[in-house]
């Protein structure tokens, strides 16, 4: 079977990453999964919550949000409607949730993890692509903040990556596509550790049961694709500037040159002869 976009039955869609293309985050990434575009920051701050307080424990959890046209009939933004969407709620424990099962946070203290994953664009897979996507840019962050002493060791034990499978028109096909998805007699998600081993499964037969042997071939396409996903990441060289610090030294370089400027100004008012000096009445005409 050829699909829509030219794919093997078995093949994920074209991957891109860009590392640090925004903001003050400790590290930032978009992830690109054929037509799914993922904006994933990730942001450490002081302090846990009240049930991990004085443990010396930290915390990590993640947010999850669909800007409004990322799909193609606009959505109305959660602030608008003054309430979380359900689905979002749902999917920011499940991102949380399946980071927090690879990471030591023992490693950073009393400090809280938060990593934002924005649907840029949406077009099938959009949580399986925040979590691999949260997964990359946690790695970059821990690597900032070794260099910065902020933490001594990497508090990641694994990566970990998210793909859909599915059943469509009788046909098992890997990462679906909207187009896909949204017939699909049955869908899952399989989200698994670079070594293999099972973090979470979500799925559902959409129409009829399926058989285990269907599910069994479902589960080996998923392993696949990981490592399709896994390969394709390994290829790409992360960038290692920081937005963050090139604004910081930007605005601490600013601050220098205005402290200058007003030392200039200081000196030479301190440093004027008095209005009745002799100085004065020597260069007076």
């Amino acid at each position: 079977m050829k699909r829509l976009d030219g794919r093997a039955p078995e093949d994920v869609r074209p991957l891109s990453i860009i590392y640090d293309r925004y903001g003050f985050a400790d590290a930032s990434l978009i992830f690109e999964l054929g037509n799914t575009v993922i904006m994933a920051s990730v942001s450490l701050s002081q302090g846990v919550p009240p049930f991990l307080k004085g443990q010396g424990i930290g915390w990590l959890s993640a947010e999850y949000a669909m800007l409004p046209s990322a799909t193609q009939q606009r959505t109305m933004r959660e602030a608008v409607k003054g309430q979380r969407d359900g689905r979002s709620v749902e999917i920011s424990r499940l991102i949380g949730r399946c980071l927090r099962s690879i990471v030591d946070l023992t490693l950073i203290g009393e400090r809280t993890i938060t990593i934002d994953c924005d649907v840029l664009q949406a077009d099938g897979g959009t949580r399986v692509a925040s979590i691999t996507a949260a997964s990359l840019a946690l790695e970059k962050a821990c690597e900032r903040w070794i260099s910065q002493g902020i933490i001594t060791q990497s508090i990641c034990k694994d990566r970990i990556v998210g793909i859909s499978v599915g059943v469509v028109d009788g046909q098992l096909l890997a990462d679906l596509a909207y187009t896909e998805d949204c017939r699909a007699d049955a869908d899952f998600n399989f989200i698994l550790s670079a070594q293999g081993a099972l973090v979470e499964i979500q799925g559902t037969s959409e129409k009829a049961p399926i058989a285990w042997d269907v599910f069994e071939q479902l589960k080996g396409m998923a392993i696949n694709g990981v490592q399709q996903i896994l390969s394709k990441t390994a290829s790409i060289e992360p960038s290692y500037t920081n937005p963050k610090q090139d604004l910081i030294k930007q605005h601490s370089q600013h601050a220098q040159q205005q402290n200058r400027s007003k030392n200039f100004e200081q000196n030479k008012k301190n440093n004027k002869p008095a209005l009745f000096s002799l100085g004065n009445r020597i260069n007076t005409p």
